[in-house]
């Protein structure tokens, strides 16, 4: 997470004095390389040290903390733009992500003062075939619910435009919905630690699905904020599913190599939602478009009811067993 970060501070900086679109867009990759690494450093970090029966109240947690920066983030964003012009934005990323480092540093290493057990490297290709039943369970669940976050963000906005509504009314939607999402992530984890991970995945893709089958019987705002609100509701329910699942399945040895695959699966849809209502919208329209993904959705859930065991209690011990509060 420390090199992350330095590499975000490097990367922002060469943004803002770059004198070309070329050397902008290779401070763009080093970028998008320092955000991989840190949220999978992220992700690692935090299956270590939370036991399975806290993991779903602490990754939809981590989830809805993100969701809560994406909102504001915006907001601060627009203010420093229009104290500092556009490199304003990038000065605010820059003096976080200094804030972030000097946090870090204070961070206890949950090995301790010595490096974890060393092993053989693990090849991508290993880790998929041993675990290809879960990635081609779990693994194709969570590239479903990349599928619909992404076309959300995509169809809402596009379809808006088609009925009419012009960008204050969308900037409205869109808050609207974010609303929703930040107001349920740790009721979800909690119930994901206390029902199971499928209680919280299932009616995420149901709902999600719902919404983009409902976006083309819309015809005005009202209409489209209720459809907005029920597709943050969905996407709220399922805060920090996607990582939660991935550190369930997550074996001890090679942790961070799977993780590594699978936020690649799970990013796979994260970029193919927008490309299929691209190809869609191109071919046929934008409301069968929305149609198509939303079945996409409900395929997923559909796949996760029916073959994606429940990881709950993967190594979660009994109640009983649970070691009591330190001092009692």
């Amino acid at each position: 997470m420390l090199l992350a970060t330095v590499l975000l501070v490097a990367s922002l900086a060469g943004c803002v004095a770059s004198p070309s679109p070329w050397l902008f867009a290779a401070c763009m990759f080093v970028m998008g390389c320092g955000w991989s690494i840190w949220l999978l450093a992220r992700l690692t970090y935090v299956s270590d040290v939370m036991p399975a029966h806290l993991r779903g109240r602490a990754l939809s947690t981590l989830g809805g903390v993100q969701r809560i920066g994406g909102f504001v983030g915006p907001f601060v964003g627009a203010a420093a733009v229009t104290a500092a012009g556009i490199d304003g934005a990038y000065y605010v990323h820059i003096a976080l992500a200094v804030v972030g480092y000097v946090v870090l540093r204070v961070v206890p290493e949950p090995h301790g003062s010595t490096p974890p057990t060393g092993h053989p490297p693990l090849r991508v290709a290993a880790i998929a075939r041993d675990h290809r039943e879960t990635f081609l369970t779990a693994g194709v669940a969570a590239m479903a619910v990349g599928v619909l976050r992404a076309s959300r963000q995509v169809v809402l906005p596009l379809w808006a435009d088609a009925i009419g509504l012009d960008a204050a009314a969308v900037s409205v939607i869109f808050g609207i919905s974010a609303a929703m999402d930040m107001t349920l992530f740790y009721p979800a984890g909690l119930a994901s630690d206390r029902w199971g991970r499928k209680t919280v995945a299932v009616p995420c893709l149901t709902l999600m699905a719902t919404g983009l089958l409902l976006v083309p019987l819309t015809d005005g705002f009202g209409s489209l904020v209720a459809v907005g609100l029920l597709m943050g509701f969905g996407n709220g329910l399922g805060s920090g599913i996607v990582m939660t699942l991935g550190s369930d399945f997550a074996p001890a040895l090679g942790r961070a190599e799977f993780l590594g695959v699978w936020r690649l699966v799970s990013d796979v849809g994260t970029a193919g939602g927008p490309l299929l209502v691209a190809g869609m919208g191109a071919l046929t329209s934008l409301g069968t478009a929305s149609v198509v993904v939303g079945s996409v959705g409900f395929a997923g859930a559909a796949l996760v009811a029916a073959r994606v065991p429940e990881p709950l209690h993967r190594g979660r011990p009994a109640p009983q067993d649970e070691p009591a509060p330190a001092g009692g």
